[in-house]
Protein backbone atom coordinates (compact mmCIF):
# COMPACT_ATOMS: atom_id res chain seq x y z
CA UNK A 1 0.00 0.00 0.00
CA UNK A 2 1.24 3.09 -0.89
CA UNK A 3 1.95 5.83 1.81
CA UNK A 4 -0.84 8.50 -0.36
CA UNK A 5 -3.21 5.69 0.02
CA UNK A 6 -2.74 4.61 3.75
CA UNK A 7 -3.20 8.57 4.41
CA UNK A 8 -6.24 9.13 2.74
CA UNK A 9 -8.36 6.23 3.46
CA UNK A 10 -7.91 6.77 7.28
CA UNK A 11 -8.78 10.40 6.59
CA UNK A 12 -11.94 9.65 4.70
CA UNK A 13 -12.92 6.90 7.32
CA UNK A 14 -12.57 9.78 10.01
CA UNK A 15 -14.66 12.69 7.61
CA UNK A 16 -17.16 10.11 7.11
CA UNK A 17 -17.43 9.35 11.19
CA UNK A 18 -16.88 13.18 11.91
CA UNK A 19 -19.68 14.28 9.15
CA UNK A 20 -22.08 11.00 10.67
CA UNK A 21 -21.23 12.41 13.90
CA UNK A 22 -22.29 15.74 13.53
CA UNK A 23 -25.44 14.94 11.16
CA UNK A 24 -26.75 13.62 14.76
CA UNK A 25 -30.10 11.87 13.40
CA UNK A 26 -31.97 9.96 15.94
CA UNK A 27 -31.13 6.63 14.03
CA UNK A 28 -27.71 7.26 14.32
CA UNK A 29 -27.97 7.35 18.23
CA UNK A 30 -30.29 4.41 18.14
CA UNK A 31 -27.65 1.99 15.97
CA UNK A 32 -24.70 3.28 17.67
CA UNK A 33 -26.24 1.95 21.06
CA UNK A 34 -27.45 -1.13 19.68
CA UNK A 35 -23.94 -1.97 18.03
CA UNK A 36 -22.19 -3.53 20.63
CA UNK A 37 -24.63 -6.87 20.82
CA UNK A 38 -26.20 -6.35 17.61
CA UNK A 39 -26.39 -9.92 16.28
CA UNK A 40 -26.11 -8.59 12.37
CA UNK A 41 -22.99 -6.53 13.51
CA UNK A 42 -21.61 -9.72 15.20
CA UNK A 43 -21.38 -11.67 12.08
CA UNK A 44 -20.04 -8.53 9.81
CA UNK A 45 -17.39 -7.19 12.10
CA UNK A 46 -15.90 -10.54 14.09
CA UNK A 47 -17.00 -12.76 10.78
CA UNK A 48 -14.89 -10.59 8.26
CA UNK A 49 -11.97 -10.21 11.36
CA UNK A 50 -11.98 -14.01 11.46
CA UNK A 51 -12.12 -14.59 8.10
CA UNK A 52 -9.10 -11.53 7.51
CA UNK A 53 -7.08 -13.17 10.61
CA UNK A 54 -7.37 -16.81 9.13
CA UNK A 55 -6.18 -15.66 5.41
CA UNK A 56 -3.21 -13.72 7.34
CA UNK A 57 -2.54 -17.48 9.13
CA UNK A 58 -2.58 -18.92 5.18
CA UNK A 59 0.26 -16.28 4.55
CA UNK A 60 2.45 -17.83 7.18
CA UNK A 61 6.18 -18.62 6.51
CA UNK A 62 8.52 -21.57 7.72
CA UNK A 63 10.10 -19.76 10.10
CA UNK A 64 6.63 -18.71 11.72
CA UNK A 65 5.67 -22.35 12.16
CA UNK A 66 7.46 -23.72 15.13
CA UNK A 67 5.43 -27.18 15.62
CA UNK A 68 4.01 -27.54 12.25
CA UNK A 69 4.90 -27.93 8.24
CA UNK A 70 1.74 -26.09 7.39
CA UNK A 71 -0.49 -23.21 8.68
CA UNK A 72 -3.25 -25.64 8.15
CA UNK A 73 -3.53 -26.72 11.33
CA UNK A 74 -3.22 -23.63 13.00
CA UNK A 75 -5.94 -21.76 10.62
CA UNK A 76 -8.19 -25.15 11.65
CA UNK A 77 -7.83 -23.96 15.42
CA UNK A 78 -8.52 -20.38 15.25
CA UNK A 79 -11.27 -21.10 12.94
CA UNK A 80 -12.36 -23.08 15.51
CA UNK A 81 -12.15 -20.77 17.90
CA UNK A 82 -13.93 -18.40 16.05
CA UNK A 83 -17.17 -20.67 15.56
CA UNK A 84 -17.16 -21.56 19.38
CA UNK A 85 -17.38 -17.68 20.47
CA UNK A 86 -19.89 -17.12 18.03
CA UNK A 87 -21.65 -20.29 20.09
CA UNK A 88 -20.80 -19.88 23.43
CA UNK A 89 -19.43 -16.25 24.04
CA UNK A 90 -21.82 -14.07 21.57
CA UNK A 91 -21.75 -10.92 24.06
CA UNK A 92 -20.29 -7.81 22.49
CA UNK A 93 -18.53 -9.91 19.77
CA UNK A 94 -19.33 -7.13 17.47
CA UNK A 95 -16.97 -5.25 19.41
CA UNK A 96 -14.13 -7.54 19.45
CA UNK A 97 -14.61 -7.67 16.10
CA UNK A 98 -14.15 -3.93 15.51
CA UNK A 99 -10.73 -4.14 17.42
CA UNK A 100 -9.76 -7.84 15.16
CA UNK A 101 -10.40 -5.43 12.59
CA UNK A 102 -8.49 -2.29 13.30
CA UNK A 103 -5.26 -4.38 14.48
CA UNK A 104 -5.18 -5.98 11.53
CA UNK A 105 -6.18 -2.61 9.17
CA UNK A 106 -3.04 -1.13 11.29
CA UNK A 107 -0.48 -3.45 10.25
CA UNK A 108 0.00 -2.09 5.97
CA UNK A 109 -1.44 1.32 7.47
CA UNK A 110 1.16 1.86 9.59
CA UNK A 111 3.87 -0.14 7.57
CA UNK A 112 3.56 2.36 4.51
CA UNK A 113 4.55 5.23 6.87
CA UNK A 114 7.10 3.26 8.26
CA UNK A 115 10.78 5.22 7.71
CA UNK A 116 9.24 8.15 5.88
CA UNK A 117 11.01 10.78 7.77
CA UNK A 118 10.95 12.99 4.85
CA UNK A 119 6.92 13.19 5.36
CA UNK A 120 5.96 14.81 8.58
CA UNK A 121 2.73 15.19 8.00
CA UNK A 122 2.18 11.15 7.78
CA UNK A 123 2.27 11.58 11.73
CA UNK A 124 -1.63 12.92 11.24
CA UNK A 125 -1.89 9.08 10.30
CA UNK A 126 0.31 7.34 12.37
CA UNK A 127 -0.95 9.37 15.32
CA UNK A 128 -4.74 8.54 14.45
CA UNK A 129 -3.67 4.58 13.93
CA UNK A 130 -2.40 4.43 16.98
CA UNK A 131 -4.56 5.83 18.73
CA UNK A 132 -6.58 3.26 17.21
CA UNK A 133 -4.89 0.55 18.21
CA UNK A 134 -5.09 1.80 21.82
CA UNK A 135 -8.69 1.99 21.89
CA UNK A 136 -8.84 -1.75 20.13
CA UNK A 137 -6.83 -3.55 22.88
CA UNK A 138 -8.63 -1.46 25.56
CA UNK A 139 -12.29 -2.17 24.49
CA UNK A 140 -11.08 -5.64 23.71
CA UNK A 141 -10.71 -6.56 27.30
CA UNK A 142 -13.42 -4.85 28.71
CA UNK A 143 -15.65 -4.41 25.17
CA UNK A 144 -18.91 -3.46 27.68
CA UNK A 145 -16.87 0.14 27.98
CA UNK A 146 -17.63 0.86 24.22
CA UNK A 147 -21.84 0.76 25.15
CA UNK A 148 -20.92 3.20 27.96
CA UNK A 149 -18.76 5.35 26.05
CA UNK A 150 -22.41 5.27 23.60
CA UNK A 151 -24.61 6.24 26.57
CA UNK A 152 -22.28 9.13 27.48
CA UNK A 153 -22.27 10.30 23.85
CA UNK A 154 -25.66 10.45 23.29
CA UNK A 155 -26.99 11.72 26.57
CA UNK A 156 -26.69 15.18 25.56
CA UNK A 157 -27.29 16.05 22.10
CA UNK A 158 -24.17 18.86 21.38
CA UNK A 159 -21.88 15.58 22.43
CA UNK A 160 -22.09 14.01 19.28
CA UNK A 161 -22.11 17.11 17.65
CA UNK A 162 -18.87 18.13 18.99
CA UNK A 163 -16.97 14.70 18.63
CA UNK A 164 -18.15 14.92 15.01
CA UNK A 165 -16.82 18.13 14.69
CA UNK A 166 -13.20 17.26 16.01
CA UNK A 167 -12.93 13.85 13.74
CA UNK A 168 -14.43 15.87 10.79
CA UNK A 169 -11.59 18.30 10.62
CA UNK A 170 -9.14 15.81 11.82
CA UNK A 171 -10.26 13.46 8.93
CA UNK A 172 -10.06 16.75 6.25
CA UNK A 173 -6.59 17.14 7.57
CA UNK A 174 -5.15 13.88 7.10
CA UNK A 175 -7.05 13.49 3.98
CA UNK A 176 -5.55 16.70 2.92
CA UNK A 177 -1.86 15.43 3.84
CA UNK A 178 -2.46 12.41 1.59
CA UNK A 179 -2.22 14.88 -1.31
CA UNK A 180 0.76 16.41 -0.47
CA UNK A 181 3.62 13.49 -0.67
Amino acid sequence: MSLFLATLLPGLFLVLLGAVLLWNHATVGATARALPRSVNATWLFFGSGAVWFIWRLSKLGESDLIFFQSPQPVMLAFGILAVLAFIYAPDFLAVRGLCVLMLLTAEPLLYAAYMEYSHPQRLLMVSAVYLGLALALYLAAAPYRLRDFFDWLFRVPARPRVIGAILLTYGLATSAAAFTY
